[in-house]
């Protein structure tokens, strides 16, 4: 988790530098970004079942190795399409990952303390969250490589210590088989969609290759589903959502997706473009969207595990769509403490929600199935955060000139004035309600769950039960 968080900070507060050093357009740029999402999202649920198939263990310890080669090959690209290569890569190697952590930890605690031990993951990220961008600017101040390069003994020690402690806790699943139809189609479907979106926004929404990805999407993304459901061994076994905690927790987790990942993005180029600062103070001015998470998380966690993570979840929810909203005040020289402190707002909301949601989800899939589930949260997590950069993107680029983007882009916005700046900040406005919107609409999907029973009243009830 700690690999991930800090992996994600660190690119994205590279991305001005990137797009100068390899003279790479503002599309390749993003999609250095989108193609390990795409590559992590699609594949994480190949990942879950891989893994309940052969062991958690050897998918995890794999997928940290493959990790640690794509790093260091990232490192030597000579221009953005290699990178972008390296980067699917990457994804490659972070889903067995994603698809593995949550499940790991599900297998190693007891239900009653399952809150609190996605607390301490969640804070865990927090803390890479907090390191990410500030050891981005540093790194980029040394050279772009080593925003890659870094990663690699990182990840090696991920290896050896995943190798030497875990052990196998749950059983392999007795339905073996996999389906590559249906993982086909889903990878086909998913491209499409966000290709469409986030190329639509530069290009034109008339452009050849954005109807026919959008088209490509509408088509396969419904033939997933009839797939799935027909398949006797399918990429996600729809009928984890059967149970309404599992299927409203798993909506909830796509709608944060959506609201919150791109904020980060955003932000990066508020910093550095708008604002004129430097990658390195850019991320320490990132710092409080993940010290609110940190803060958070372990006590969200410890909360839900006594009292269920209904409410809190739901609350978390409008915390950060309090903290969004407030974003939309932010001009070209409003000081500091104010997108310090909304940024600090939002983070706090997530990790209300985080924590409680994962642990709801987790706890009610049985163990041959965890990773599966594990798998399934991560898609819709990341296919929100997929979608989330390539709607905000579309957004931000419309109607603003090729040159003022060139210059908040490449960091290089020093010298524009506000008026040329002032439709970048509109549409930033325009993105930012509309992640605030998103959000309200995640805390009203929080509060589809069905009131959540702790393991200690339902043990209580027991022990009546059998006195009686």
């Amino acid at each position: 988790m700690l690999l991930a968080a800090t992996n994600s900070g660190t690119l994205i507060i590279a991305l001005p530098d990137l797009e100068r050093s390899l003279h790479t357009s503002l599309l390749a740029l993003v999609w250095v970004i989108l193609a390990y999402l795409i590559a992590a999202t699609v594949l994480v649920l190949m990942a879950g079942r891989l893994s309940d198939l052969f062991g958690r263990k050897r998918a995890y310890v794999g997928g940290f190795l493959l990790f640690a080669v794509a790093s260091l090959g990232a490192g030597f690209s000579p221009n953005a399409t290699v990178l972008i290569l390296w980067r699917i890569l990457q994804g490659i190697g972070s889903s067995f990952l994603f698809a593995n952590a949550a499940a790991l930890v599900t297998d190693a605690f007891p239900k009653e303390k399952l809150g609190l031990a996605m607390g301490a993951n969640t804070m865990v990220a927090a803390i890479g969250l907090v390191l990410g961008p500030v050891l981005g600017g540093a790194l980029v101040a040394i050279s772009w490589h080593w925003v890659f390069w870094f990663n690699v003994p990182l990840a090696l020690a991920g290896a050896a210590w995943g190798a030497l402690i875990l052990r196998e806790l749950a059983k392999p699943d007795s339905v073996r088989g996999y389906d590559v139809l249906g993982t086909s189609t889903f990878v086909v479907g998913l491209t499409g969609l966000v290709l469409g979106v986030s190329r639509g926004g530069i290009s034109g929404w008339n452009d050849p290759i954005v109807i026919g990805g959008l088209a490509a999407a509408a088509v396969l993304l419904p033939l997933w589903v009839l797939i799935e459901n027909r398949s006797p061994a399918p990429m996600l076994d729809l009928k984890l959502f059967r149970d309404r905690l599992f299927a409203a927790a798993s909506a909830a987790a796509f709608i944060n997706g959506l609201a919150r990942f791109a904020l980060m993005f955003l932000f990066v180029f508020y910093y550095q473009g708008a604002q004129g600062n430097s990658p390195i103070t850019a991320g320490i001015k990132l710092i409080p969207l993940a010290l609110g998470m940190l803060i958070a998380s372990p006590i969200a966690g410890v909360y839900a595990d006594r009292h269920g993570s209904r409410a809190l979840a739901a609350i978390g929810m409008l915390v950060t769509a309090t903290g969004l909203a407030a974003m939309t005040t932010l001009q070209v020289l409003t000081p500091y403490w104010q997108s310090g402190l909304w940024l600090f707002i939002v983070g706090a909301g997530s990790g209300m929600f985080n924590s409680p949601n994962t642990a709801a989800m987790m706890g009610v899939v049985p163990p041959y199935r965890r990773g599966i589930a594990a798998g399934a949260r991560t898609l819709l997590q990341n296919t929100g955060a997929v979608l989330s950069i390539a709607f905000v993107l579309a957004i931000v680029t419309s109607a603003v000139p090729k040159a003022t983007l060139f210059a908040i882009f490449s960091g290089l916005a020093k010298g524009l004035s506000q008026e040329k700046l002032a439709p970048f900040i509109a549409n930033m406005h325009v993105a930012l309600w509309v992640l605030a919107a998103t959000s309200v609409i995640g805390a009203g999907v929080c509060l589809l769950r069905p009131r959540h029973v702790t393991h200690t009243a339902r043990s209580a009830d027991v022990e009546v039960a059998q006195a009686g």
